[in-house]
């Protein structure tokens, strides 16, 4: 049915003569917002929109509606009739017209279509909000802070913001909410009920707006980008967290310690951290979670499922952030830096461990020893020497290690892998440790100080060796003479004076030699240096 004046296509005969009657011009107009009625009823109740006037009340509830139409639908709350039954999904209706509506989404009609951008609707009432959209059209206004609103409901809604009323009480939990629609999806929490299946692996989900972004998994579809730096999301909610760190806003403070935190999330997870709360547990071992992420990270373990693949060497990571962390073992990017001393980092949790050395900060208190760490790792790895645990396993030759990084580098005895290459002479390092060590011997950098002499020293190792001709320490005693050494590489070397082991090969006669320092004095018979 089309009309003949402006060429509005109606659903029924009865629809389109309702709608010549906006033609004649008996038209009675709101001055308030300009709209237009066929009749003066019909304004007069338009009218209670703008005043606010709810002459209609329920005389069970007390509740009160502006239109007298409103009132017998309310009713029909109280009695729990419910007269209109879908064949397809067997869900019952109060209203005809919310059940031919509902039929709409299993048949996929959508009979309302905006004639300036051609997007099609199920009802009416929402095609009428679309096109305000187009228009700008925003006539209900708050007299409190005056913003201002596309429909009556949007402006009821935002009133109790400015009231604190919610009118719609958890009758399981007794959690209240401005809208009744919050409280049909919060229900579900206590009833487990799922209604939106995918129908590609059949998940199901409590909410709608829950399936459709579960669908973007299945697409690959990410609306959402980011202005800055142009990175794409799939959902609105990661774009506004990720939004935060461009701007560094941290609005969710915890009420404990004061930490702000960038996201409802990350607050969330960070409380448990005082509560203890761990809700989550693997269903293989039974450890305990403090947050969804940290069991699925934690589940690969178990699967060996690492998902995170870099481009550059094709190595896998069983989480994105390790992977992230790796990538600047290839770009040599270090953005964090300390605001003492500008060491830079590449992990910002290397920069946070480090910063502890200015403060002297050891929050982190070993129960059994009362040994104080700077880092919860640092606890973590100490306390496996309470429990003599080894939980990282060699898949080659079985031994364990205590850290997974022990595990790590024994790997490499295996694959002879050796990923840390010097930048000035190209050797290689299966440690980046060693590396590190290496690199001082181009620098000539000796960073380790002896509290006593002063000395410098570019190894921890050498101090330590050194610091021992101060205390007379010898710690480390021949198994075979008894003989007490400083060091364990001077232990070494003296067992091999008892094993007959001469490793150490003069390059000019090809005589051998024990020990280093017996090979350096021979030498010097060759170049006519006198023997120390």
């Amino acid at each position: 049915m089309q009309c003949e004046v402006c060429s509005t296509k109606c659903a029924s005969a009865g629809a389109l003569r309702k709608h010549m009657k906006t033609h004649s011009k008996e038209a009675f107009e709101c001055t308030v917002c300009n709209k237009k009625f066929p009749r003066a009823l019909a304004l007069e109740m338009h009218l209670h929109i703008h005043t606010g006037e709810r002459p209609f009340e329920c005389t069970v509830c007390h509740k009160k509606f502006s239109q007298s139409v409103h009132l017998p639908i309310h009713m029909l709350i109280h009695t729990g009739h419910k007269p209109f039954e879908c064949k397809v999904c067997q869900k019952k209706f109060r209203q005809s017209s919310t059940f031919q509506t509902h039929l709409r989404t299993h048949t996929g009609e959508r009979p309302f279509a905006c004639n300036v951008c051609l997007k099609k609707f199920t009802t009416t009432s929402a095609l009428r909000r679309h096109l305000k959209i187009h228009t700008g059209e925003k006539p209900y206004e708050c007299t409190i802070c005056h913003m201002k609103y596309c429909r009556a409901g949007g402006l009821r809604l935002h009133l109790r913001t400015h009231t604190g009323e919610r009118p719609f009480k958890c009758t399981v939990c007794d959690k209240a909410f401005k809208k009744s629609d919050w409280l049909r999806i919060h229900m579900r929490m206590h009833t487990g009920e799922k209604p939106y299946e995918c129908t590609l692996c059949q998940k199901t989900f409590a909410q709608r707006g829950a399936l459709t972004t579960h669908m973007r998994t299945h697409t690959g579809e990410k609306p959402f980008e980011c202005i800055v730096c142009h990175a794409v999301f799939a959902r609105s909610g990661a774009l506004k967290s990720h939004l935060r760190t461009h701007t560094g806003e941290k609005p969710f403070e915890c009420s404990v310690c004061h930490k702000m935190l960038g996201s409802s999330k990350s607050l969330k997870y960070h409380s448990r951290t005082h509560t203890g709360e761990k809700p989550y547990e693997c269903s293989v071992c039974h450890k305990m979670f403090a947050g969804t992420n940290g069991l699925k990270s934690h589940l690969r373990t178990h699967t060996g499922e690492k998902p995170y693949e870099c481009a550059v060497c094709l190595k896998s990571f069983r989480v994105s952030s390790t992977l992230k962390n790796h990538l600047r073992t290839h770009t040599a990017e270090k953005p964090f830096e300390c605001s003492v001393c500008h060491a830079v980092f590449a992990q910002s949790s290397a920069l946070k461990s480090h910063l502890r050395t200015h403060t002297g900060d050891k929050t982190f208190e070993c129960s059994v020893c009362h040994k104080m760490f700077a880092s919860s790792s640092g606890l973590k790895s100490h306390w496996r020497t309470h429990t003599e645990a080894k939980p990282y396993e060699c898949t080659v030759c079985l031994k364990t290690f205590r850290h997974g990084s022990g595990l790590t580098t024994h790997m490499r005895t295996h694959t002879e892998e050796k990923p840390f290459e010097c930048s000035v002479c190209h050797a290689v390092f299966a440690q980046s440790s060693a590396l590190k060590s290496h690199l001082r011997t181009h620098t000539g950098e000796k960073p380790f100080k002896c509290s006593v002499c002063h000395a410098m020293f570019s190894q921890p190792s050498a101090l330590k060796s050194h610091l021992q001709t101060h205390t007379g320490e010898k710690p480390f005693k021949c198994s075979v003479c008894y003989k007490m050494f400083a060091g364990s590489s001077a232990l070494k070397r003296h067992l091999q004076a008892h094993m007959g082991v001469k490793p150490y090969d003069c390059l000019v006669c090809h005589q051998k030699f024990a020990d280093p320092r017996r090979l350096r004095n021979h030498l010097r018979t060759h170049t006519d240096d006198k023997p120390l």
